[in-house]
């Protein structure tokens, strides 16, 4: 998957999550996307190059970056809790897809419970 595909189904995922906006907060060339004011993703062109980053559980995201030369530590992010994403063979949409999914999720499971728009352990799973 090319790295404006990349963006462009990073986008379109983190569209459809209950909660979710996009802001700009760092200008127009960083598009930030919030859960209730915190942030799961943001994208970003570095060098020309596409990148999307996103959150990720500290074990999750090491075997990640072993199993993917696309997935990179977060760019300017806690590197032991963000990746980033660059396009490539490996990625594909159901995995872009899923691990949006998944930083919203990390994110909704850290606001007060009355604040969260879905059930952070139960959003998005197969059943």
């Amino acid at each position: 998957m090319d790295g404006e595909k990349l963006q462009k189904t990073a986008a379109d995922c983190a569209g459809e999550l209950p909660g979710a906006g996009l802001e700009h907060p760092f200008g127009p060339e960083w598009e930030v996307y919030k859960v209730r004011g915190k942030v799961f993703m943001l994208m970003t062109h570095v060098t020309g190059e596409p990148l999307v980053i996103l959150k990720s559980a500290p074990e999750e995201a090491a075997a990640l970056r072993h199993q993917h030369a696309e997935i990179t530590p977060g760019y300017h992010m806690n590197k032991k809790h963000w990746i980033t994403l660059a396009g490539g063979n490996t990625m594909d949409e159901r995995l872009v897809k899923e691990l949006v999914t998944d930083s919203y999720r990390l994110v909704v499971s850290g606001l007060a419970k009355s604040r969260q728009p879905v059930d952070p352990h139960t959003y998005g799973r197969r059943a």
